[in-house]
């Protein structure tokens, strides 16, 4: 399964399989639950998804970078970064996937 990405058709098709709704159910569920965790992470506040990780918004202050070819100082405005930090149980099963 190297370099397969997930994609949310896989998503709404795993839910279909396994749940038993209708494929268009299956779609506007994994919409609405994607919708619900984008529209909490503007807000600010942190999705955690127990047994998987926790995803948060930190806000990055302004600061001087520098273009590592020319070595030219360069300011890098302030933003907000999306975050994830996964659970121990997502980092064991990882780990275990790879030792296979």
């Amino acid at each position: 399964m190297a370099g397969k990405t997930l994609t949310r058709m896989d998503l709404s098709e795993a839910v279909f399989r396994e749940v038993g709704l209708s494929r268009n159910d299956s779609a506007q569920l994994v919409e609405s639950v994607l919708d619900y965790m984008s529209d909490s992470l503007v807000q600010g506040e942190q999705v955690k998804i127990s047994s998987f990780g926790t995803f948060s918004v930190r806000d990055k202050a302004a600061r001087v970078g520098r273009n590592p070819k020319t070595g030219q100082e360069v300011p890098i405005n302030p933003r907000r970064v999306l975050t994830f930090r996964p659970s121990h149980l997502m980092k064991d099963r990882v780990a275990a996937g790879n030792k296979k």
